[in-house]
Parts: structure tokens; sequence; C-alpha cells
């Protein structure tokens, strides 16, 4: 169980077997905070891309698209978020609580 008792926590051997059991080349997950909208883990068997710029309004994180064509080839679209008026300028760091 993860730390946080919300899930499941795994390593490389088990995302290359589960890739390699079911016929897949990767598992794209979702819902965890990564400061440049996505993270390669495992060799790059599994990728956590993460769609809300700048969390809670005030992580200062980019988000991210995966965009998978046709042909089985990736790409990331980033993007900051959008400014908002009267709101202070938010620094690029992850806050203590999501380390």
């Amino acid at each position: 169980v993860s730390p946080r008792g919300a899930g499941y926590t795994f390593g490389q051997d088990i995302s290359e077997q589960f890739n390699h059991t079911n016929g897949l080349m990767l598992v794209a997950r979702a819902h965890q905070l990564t400061m440049e909208g996505y993270t390669w883990c495992h060799e790059r068997n599994v990728v956590t891309v993460f769609s809300a710029p700048n969390y809670c309004y005030r992580c200062g994180n980019q988000a991210a698209i995966l965009e998978v064509d046709e042909h089985h080839k990736y790409n990331f679209i980033q993007f900051d978020p959008a400014p908002r008026r009267g709101e202070p300028h938010v620094s690029r760091r992850a806050p203590d609580y999501f380390l």
C-alpha cells in the first residue's frame, strides 16, 4: 500500500511483467502531481501525466496532455497555468506535503 494508503506502489519488474503479459508498450497513469506535467519511470514502461496546471493555485507546476498517434508515437503537450488577475506569482516548487 502507498504511504498515503490510497493505492499500491510497484517497481520496474512489476510494470515490465504487466506490460509483457498484457501486450502493452506503456502504462499511462494520472492524478499524481508532477512538476513538468509528465514524468517517465521504470525505463519508460510507465508515464504519469498531470493535467492540472498550478495545482490548488499554489504548486506552480506545468500540466501536460499525452497524444498517441496511429503508429504509437508519443507526443506531450505541456502548458502553464493561465494568469489570474490579482493572484501572486507562484514559484515552481512542490510544497512539502507533496514530497
